[in-house]
């Protein structure tokens, strides 16, 4: 009979075709999770011309969707700390999916916005959670970059959104992208069957069958006895796992996380809905302004490859602090327009700076924090972050309704991106969960080599 430490066995294991199920089902997840989220700024000219909108009134619309993500983060994040990610992933996708699909009914204003607020509590869940469970079981020298990955799929998905925008909407109407939402709930089964279950609930729960059966597949070199004796893994000593994010000298890097999250959340959600408004009004064409948006998500998609990798080397806090402030000298940089040429390599590196460093920080924080609260702390955060995603398509609109220059108009989504720089720079990376665990490793090699 053999001790079995679950995390040395997925922290050691080697990429395989465990993985590979792990990370294409997640990407895909996020894929419709980024469709979902980017599809109304696709829509929003055409809302506005349809349904006599005014830009403050089209701003409160899209902001629906993140209140609810709000909610949807911090309870689905807390629940799945509970009830296990596999049960709760399930849940959030049939939630975000369905009322999705509804939106593309949607008679008026008021009705559309209800299916948002209720298509966003499943957006604000599933993404914690699927990061969460990445990190559960990726490989030590992966985990930035699976996650990293996976989160690009929200840029995919952001792609997707405008690009069947220009040829479904002039054809089918704006209802027809919200209609493509609802594929997801046609993959449940596979989904359910094929997604692991976290190793630390199924400790918790006494259900070693399946450990190990899962276990086989994150290892297919060790072998398990159905006798051997599973190590029990850090859990909280508190019963509300909020607490535990400010434990352990925790409570800065949390705070600090939590406006970190507030200010980039603005800048990406107030650029995704008004991209290409602004660009509209700085004389582009509707389907030019579209471009703008993709050329976002891909400098997204681009920058976060990058830059992951380098965290996996270097890590993370080293190059997020930059990235942030970067984005705040681009978004700045565009307000004062140029060659066509020149403006889409600034959006790209804009959507860098702003998507991209927002994929990364939660591949950050995964790691920050223990298992017991992973779900907790990234559902919180992003809770926190949901607060500044309502606000920034509320001050595009405010700031369009005002005709502000459009220099000024940049200006006020590049502010937030100095004040992320700054909170981050705050974190004390030593504090953080895996920093502790590598500190206690060398401590004991080096108190055996003594002996």
């Amino acid at each position: 009979m053999a001790a079995i430490n679950t995390n040395e066995v997925i922290a050691n294991s080697k990429f395989n075709r465990f993985h590979w199920s792990l990370l294409l089902w997640s990407f895909l997840i996020i894929a419709f999770d980024g469709y979902d989220l980017v599809v109304y700024g696709t829509v929003v000219p055409v809302l506005i011309e349809n349904w006599n909108l005014t830009s403050v009134e089209a701003g409160a619309m899209g902001s629906y969707g993140l209140f609810g993500m709000m909610f949807g983060a911090v309870f689905f994040g807390t629940l799945a700390d509970r009830i296990g990610r596999k049960k709760v992933v399930v849940m959030t996708v049939i939630l975000f999916s369905l009322f999705t699909v509804l939106c593309g009914f949607a008679n008026s204003p008021t009705e559309f916005s209800t299916y948002r607020f209720l298509a966003g509590l499943g957006l604000g869940g599933i993404m914690p959670n699927i990061i969460a469970l990445l990190t559960d079981y990726s490989p030590k020298s992966m985990r930035s970059m699976m996650v990293s990955i996976v989160l690009c799929g929200y840029s995919v998905g952001g792609i997707l959104a405008p690009l069947l925008g220009i040829y479904l909407m002039p054809q089918f109407g704006w209802e027809s992208i919200f209609w493509i939402a609802g594929l997801p709930l046609l993959a449940l089964p596979w989904m359910y069957k094929q997604l692991p279950e976290t190793a630390s609930h199924l400790i918790r729960t006494g259900n070693k069958k399946e450990l190990f059966k899962i276990l086989r597949k994150v290892s297919p070199e060790t072998e398990f006895n159905d006798n051997d004796e599973v190590l029990e893994l850090e859990k909280s000593d508190s019963k509300v796992p909020l607490a535990g994010l400010f434990k352990e000298k925790r409570g800065l890097s949390t705070v600090m996380f939590w406006i970190a999250f507030f200010s980039c959340l603005l800048m990406v959600y107030g650029l995704n809905t008004w991209l290409p408004k602004l660009m509209m009004d700085a004389g582009y064409a509707l389907n030019s302004s579209l471009g703008f948006l993709i050329a976002l998500q891909g400098g997204a998609i681009v920058g976060t490859l990058i830059i992951a990798r380098l965290c996996d080397k270097y890590g993370a806090k080293k190059l997020l602090v930059p990235m942030y402030a970067s984005g705040a000298v681009v978004l700045t940089l565009l307000g004062f327009g140029g060659n066509i040429v020149v403006i889409y390599v600034l959006v790209a590196i804009a959507g860098a700076a702003t998507i991209g460093a927002q994929n990364i920080v939660q591949a950050y924080v995964s790691q920050y924090y223990p298992a017991y609260i992973r779900s907790t702390a990234l559902g919180t955060a992003s809770s926190i972050g949901r607060i500044g995603g309502m606000l920034g398509p509320v001050l595009g609109g405010f700031l369009l309704s005002i005709s502000l220059p459009i220099q000024m108009n940049f200006i006020a989504f590049a502010i937030p991106g100095l004040i992320a720089a700054i909170a981050l720079g705050l974190v004390p990376d030593k504090e953080s969960h895996a920093r502790r665990k590598e500190v206690k490793i060398q401590t004991s090699q080096t108190s055996e080599t003594t002996i």
